[in-house]
């Protein structure tokens, strides 16, 4: 029964966000940012720049779509690049070229330090497949399958909607729900009969904008009355907090 998994009846099937839910990446990711565009920042300002903060990561970047993270950053900044192509190599001043300098940092750091998952978000999705709920995994990341492998968790999810698939299919990121309603149009559920778990501030919009049937917010960084700001229905440290197996 879904009750025994926190969550209301008639919920389906559950979608989840990676970076932060379902592995502890999210700080990889923000340190990736940091080191970026503080180095871009430094270069135009000098030594007195005011460098990239945990504020900014969670206002502009945190679960948007790569490129889209970088321009919400520069323009809070009143800096302005031009767009520039998906394949810019990471020196290229240029909207996708600071991009890809972010995703080397973050690729290297990944290879050095290697990916971590919570183990009580694999034990709550065991659980939720235990009771047929179908499963999908929703995330900007394109690294997303790489991840899930490293881990040995692409096993668990019915559905993948990342960063690749959005540009495939055209699809605008977080704070839109257009992912997540992907991610229910494939697995056959309506958004209402679907529960979404996110960590960002962008999901949560996207839960709530999206009219699904449950938003679960993942607090792992001490920020639960933004995330009940941004729309959860209820807010959790760990997803073992919700029920299921323990």
């Amino acid at each position: 029964m879904t009750t025994q998994l926190g969550l209301p009846e008639g919920i389906r099937a559950c979608l989840f966000d990676l970076d932060g839910v379902v592995t502890r990446t999210a700080v990889v990711h923000a340190a990736a940012w940091k080191e970026t565009f503080d180095a871009l920042l430094r270069e135009r300002d000098g030594a007195d720049f005011r460098p990239f903060s945990d504020s900014d990561y969670d206002e502009y970047v945190d679960g948007r779509p790569r490129a889209d993270g970088v321009r919400s950053f520069l323009a809070s900044r009143g800096i302005e690049l031009p767009e520039g192509d998906p394949d810019d190599p990471p020196d290229a001043r240029t909207v996708n070229g600071v991009g890809n300098r972010k995703n080397a940092s973050l690729l290297e750091r990944i290879r050095t330090d290697g990916v971590e998952p919570y183990e009580g978000t694999l034990r709550y999705i065991d659980a939720v497949r235990a009771a047929g709920l179908a499963t999908a995994i929703v995330s900007s990341s394109a690294n997303t399958r790489d991840v899930l492998r490293s881990i040995d968790a692409e096993r668990l999810f019915d559905v993948r909607i990342d960063g690749v698939v959005a540009r495939a299919r055209k699809l605008p990121g977080k704070p839109r729900p257009d992912t997540f309603l992907a991610a229910a149009r494939d697995l056959g559920v309506e958004p209402s009969h679907a529960a979404v778990f996110e960590d960002a501030l962008a999901g949560m919009d996207a839960g709530r904008s999206g009219h699904f049937g449950y938003v679960v917010g993942v607090d792992r960084v001490g920020r639960t009355d933004a995330l009940y700001a941004h729309g959860a229905d209820r807010v959790v440290k760990d997803l073992t907090e919700l029920g299921g197996r323990a």
